[in-house]
């Protein structure tokens, strides 16, 4: 497979490590900041892998469409307008697949976190939160992840019902309330824990990255994955239908 890179950042440049190594991929090429992104860039591309910010993403996006190569998207932040992009996705029949965090091991642990939501939500007595780190030099907060984690809590328990982000001095947090807390500290790669808490008992699960090795090599494989998918099914997909797909199998 040849994949064109949007973004040579940290995370770009360790994708570009991953395809070279693969020794059965290849990076077409690498588009930076100062590349005016057309359509004609794409070409000869099976898949196009995106690790920039919102806002170049969304600058980007139409050209990369129009380009009718499929997108796989690791840049967060741009929840707000997902069904803009969709609408966007299906006017030009391409192939999109959105994830805030491609490792495998996070995403087993989100599937964790949710099964683990969903046998504490019969009994009272447990509370849930949930809490992220990550280095200084990240744009966005809460993580993209960390907001993939809520969304699965409050789906799998009926007791949390709102998400807050940050608590002021003269609010109490309320039962039906999910924290979720965000720590900035030196060059953490990334570190999700949700806390579960009685009077009786405390269970914590947590997901360390040891580098960023593990988010290129699931970028790598999901735009694989798509590159194929695109063929027969052009749409809007996420790393669940990925995985689904691959534990199906």
């Amino acid at each position: 497979m040849r994949f064109t890179l949007v973004g040579n950042g940290r995370m770009g440049q360790q994708v570009a490590l991953v395809i070279a190594q693969s020794g059965c991929h290849e990076t077409a090429a690498v588009l930076d900041i100062n590349t005016a992104i057309t359509p004609d860039l794409f070409q000869g591309s099976d898949a196009i892998i995106d690790f920039t910010v919102r806002e170049a993403f969304l600058a980007n996006l139409p050209a990369m469409l129009a380009s009718g190569v499929p997108v796989v998207v690791g840049t967060t932040g741009w929840d707000d307008r997902q069904e803009e992009v969709k609408g966007m996705l299906s006017d030009a029949g391409s192939s999109l697949l959105y994830s805030a965090n491609f490792s495998l091991g996070v995403n087993i642990f989100l599937r964790t976190v949710r099964e683990a939501a969903r046998l504490i939500a019969p009994f009272g007595q447990f509370d849930i939160a949930f809490a992220e780190q990550h280095h200084t030099a990240k744009a966005d907060f809460p993580s993209g992840t960390a907001l993939r984690a809520a969304d699965m809590i409050l789906a799998a328990n009926s007791r949390k019902k709102s998400v807050v982000r940050q608590l002021s001095d003269d609010k109490k947090l309320a039962a039906d309330e999910l924290q979720v807390a965000s720590l900035r500290l030196g060059s953490v790669f990334g570190k999700h824990t949700a806390f579960i808490d009685s009077d009786a008992d405390e269970i914590v699960v947590s997901h360390t990255a040891k580098n960023r090795s593990g988010f290129a090599s699931g970028a790598v494989e999901a735009a694989n994955w798509l590159a194929l998918r695109h063929k027969t099914a052009p749409g809007f997909y996420t790393m669940d239908d990925f995985l689904n797909e691959k534990f199906a199998g």
